[in-house]
C-alpha cells in the first residue's frame, strides 16, 4: 500500500491467525469501535483469523455487545490476558468455563508490561498481587484448568518477596486517536484520556507488529502541532477513519468537550442523595476525608462519596482521581466511567499507576462483596461469576487508608430510618462476611505488614482491620449487635467497646464536614517524617475523629 490511511476491513485483514492483539480502551474511552467490528465481520465471513491472544488492560466494553465483546466467538480466541472483565461478559464468560485459556493480572501491572515489552524487557517486578489470588503460591491469576503457562514468578530480593511478570511480544495494536496526518502523526485532543496508546505502539513495534489506529479525520501534511501529536507517525502503520458512531468520546456520550478539556462547563448542581442505606455508607466514608487529601473511589458504592463531597461543599478541598488518568474534576460514572468533566490534569494510564503504586494515593474507597475475619476482601470472582481485579489491587496495596464500603447483605436487603435509628425491614439473602472469601483480591495480612489503615463500612456498623482480625468498632443507633450484625455474619469479630455511628448520618440535612475538615487542628492533617525531614504526601496519619458528642460509646 502506497499510503497508511486505508479502510478498517484492509487495516484488520492484516491480523494473522495465532496473533496476539491487544486493544486500547477504558470502557468506551478510546475503544476502536469500528476496528474491533471490523475484526468480528472479517471473522464471520471467512472464519480467520483464528486462535488469537487478546490482551487488555481495562475492560474495553459497555457490559453487553459493544468493543472485545463483538470478539467472543468459537475459534476466534485462544487466550486472554486482562485486567477488568466486567464490561466483557461474553469474554468472561469464556474465561470461566474454560472454553480458552484466561489471565486476570491486575490493571496497572498490565498497563505497565506495555512500557517493559516497549524496552524489550524480560518482564516486571512488582509488589503489586502479593498475598492475593495473583501471587502464584494462590493461582498466579490464572482463571481456569485450561490456562497452564505461569506468566507471575515469585522471586526474592534483599530477602523480601516480589513478583516477576513475564513480558510477551505482541503483533498488532488497535489504537484510537482524534486526527492523523498521511505521515500517521495521531493527535488525541478529543479523548477523554490518552490511555496507553504510546506505550502500546512502542511495544509493538519493538515486537516487529503492525499499528493500527481508528481517528476522526485526516488533515494535510505539516498541519499538526508537534505537542499534539500522542503517536509518532513512524510507529504507525494503518490510519482508519472511523464514521461517528464508531468513534462516539464514551459509550454514553457522543462528545462533551468538558471531558477532554476543550472547555469547562459548569459544575453540576449538588443534588442531594435521598437519605437510605446508601447514603449512609456514603456519609461515613466521606467523614473519613482530610483536606488536601488525593482520592480515588471505586465504582458502584464508592461514586455515593463524591455526591455527599459535593453536597457538603467539600469537594474543592480534595482531589478525585481515575485509574484512566484524569486528576481533579469529577470523575463520571456508569457508561462515561474514565472520564472526569472539568478534569485539572490527563496523564497516561501507565503513568496514574506509577503515581498510585508510588503511594501518590493518600485516601480510597472500594467497594466489597466479600469479607472474611482476617480482613480479605473479594471483588474479583464469584463461583462462575468473574469480575476481574481491575485496578483494586494496585490502589488497595498501595494507598495508606482505605475503605471498602457496601451493604452488610446482598440481595433485597430493605431498611428505613426513623427517628434518627436505622431499622433493618427486610434481611437481603447473602451474607458478605463470611469464613474464607472465594478469591483474594485484597490481603488483610498484606495490609497489616504494611501498617495501612482499614475500614469496612455498611449502613449498620463499621470494622477495623487490627493486628488480631476484624473489630467492630461503630454501630449505628437502632441497630442490636447480636440481632443485627452477628447473627449474619459466618464469623465472631472482635468486640471491645463500639461506639455509635454519629447521630448526623441518619438525620436529613447537611452534616457540616466542611467545618470538621477545616477545623481540625494542624497535627490532624499532616505528620512529620522525622527522619526524612519531610511531610510525606501519602502519610499514615491517625483516624479522623467525628465530634465526640456523636460518637457515644455503647453501654
Amino acid at each position: 500500500m502506497n499510503t497508511k490511511i486505508c479502510s478498517a476491513a484492509e487495516a484488520v485483514a492484516m491480523i494473522r491467525s495465532g496473533d496476539r492483539v491487544v486493544s486500547s480502551g477504558f470502557v468506551g474511552v478510546g475503544t476502536p469501535e469500528a476496528l474491533i467490528a471490523a475484526l468480528e465481520k472479517r471473522f464471520l465471513e471467512t472464519r480467520e483469523p483464528r486462535d488469537l491472544t487478546l490482551v487488555f488492560a481495562a475492560a474495553p466494553g459497555d457490559g453487553q455487545d459493544k468493543g472485545l465483546n463483538q470478539l467472543a466467538h468459537d475459534g476466534l480466541v485462544k487466550r486472554l490476558i486482562g485486567g477488568h472483565f466486567n464490561l466483557v461478559p461474553k469474554l468472561a464468560q469464556r474465561a470461566v468455563s474454560g472454553k480458552c485459556e484466561a489471565y486476570n493480572l491486575p490493571l496497572g501491572i498490565i498497563s505497565h508490561l506495555f512500557r517493559e515489552i516497549a524496552g524489550r524487557k524480560p518482564g516486571l517486578i512488582s509488589k503489586v498481587g502479593l498475598g492475593t489470588f495473583v501471587d502464584p503460591r494462590n493461582g498466579g491469576g490464572k482463571l481456569n484448568s485450561k490456562t497452564t503457562e505461569d506468566l507471575v514468578q515469585l522471586r526474592e530480593i534483599d530477602g523480601k518477596p516480589l513478583l516477576f511478570f513475564k513480558t510477551f511480544p505482541i503483533h498488532v495494536a488497535m489504537l484510537r486517536g482524534t486526527r492523523a496526518d498521511p505521515s500517521g502523526n495521531v493527535t488525541m485532543e478529543k479523548e477523554a484520556a490518552t490511555l496507553d496508546n504510546l506505550s502500546l505502539a512502542m511495544a509493538t513495534k519493538a515486537s516487529g507488529g503492525i499499528v493500527i489506529v481508528q481517528v476522526e479525520r485526516i488533515v494535510p501534511a505539516g498541519s499538526l502541532n508537534p505537542r499534539d501529536v500522542k503517536i509518532p507517525g513512524h510507529l504507525v502503520d494503518y490510519v482508519v477513519v472511523a464514521e461517528p458512531d464508531h468513534h462516539m468520546q464514551t459509550y454514553a456520550t457522543p462528545y462533551n468537550g468538558a471531558f477532554s478539556g476543550e472547555f469547562r462547563a459548569p459544575p453540576d448542581s449538588a443534588a442531594s442523595m435521598k437519605l437510605d442505606e446508601r447514603k449512609i455508607i456514603a456519609r461515613r466514608g466521606a467523614s473519613e476525608l482530610r483536606m488536601g487529601d488525593v482520592v480515588n473511589l471505586g465504582i458502584g458504592m464508592p461514586e455515593g462519596i463524591a455526591a455527599v463531597a459535593a453536597e457538603e461543599k467539600i469537594i474543592d478541598l480534595v482531589k478525585l482521581t481515575t485509574e484512566s488518568g484524569t486528576i481533579g474534576g469529577t470523575p463520571q460514572r456508569g457508561l462515561d466511567f474514565g472520564a472526569a468533566k472539568n478534569p485539572e490534569s490527563i496523564i497516561d494510564q501507565n503513568q496514574m499507576f506509577d503515581l498510585i503504586d508510588g503511594g501518590g494515593l493518600s485516601f480510597a474507597c472500594l467497594g466489597f462483596a466479600q469479607v472474611d475475619a482476617q480482613g480479605n476482601v473479594n471483588v474479583s470472582q464469584f463461583g462462575d461469576k468473574l469480575t476481574g481485579a481491575g485496578g483494586f489491587i494496585n490502589i488497595s496495596q498501595n494507598t495508606p487508608r482505605l475503605v471498602f464500603c457496601g451493604k452488610f447483605t446482598d440481595g433485597d436487603l430493605r431498611t428505613e430510618i426513623r427517628d434518627g435509628k436505622l431499622a433493618i425491614l427486610q434481611e437481603g439473602r447473602h451474607m458478605k462476611f463470611i469464613e474464607e472469601v472465594e478469591q483474594i483480591t485484597f490481603s488483610g495480612e498484606y495490609a497489616r505488614e504494611a501498617h495501612q489503615t482499614v475500614l469496612y463500612v455498611t449502613e449498620r456498623c463499621v470494622f477495623k482491620l487490627t493486628a488480631e482480625g476484624l473489630e467492630l468498632i461503630e454501630v449505628a443507633p437502632g441497630i442490636d449487635i447480636e440481632r443485627d450484625i452477628l447473627r449474619y455474619m459466618k464469623f465472631l469479630p472482635i468486640i471491645r467497646k463500639p461506639r455509635e455511628m454519629a447521630a448526623e448520618i441518619f438525620v436529613d440535612g447537611p452534616m457540616n464536614l466542611d467545618k470538621l475538615l477545616s477545623d481540625r487542628a494542624l497535627s490532624e492533617r499532616m505528620v512529620f517524617d522525622a527522619e526524612r525531614n519531610t511531610q510525606p504526601p501519602a502519610t499514615r496519619p491517625t483516624a479522623p475523629q467525628v465530634p465526640s458528642n456523636a460518637r457515644n460509646p455503647i453501654v
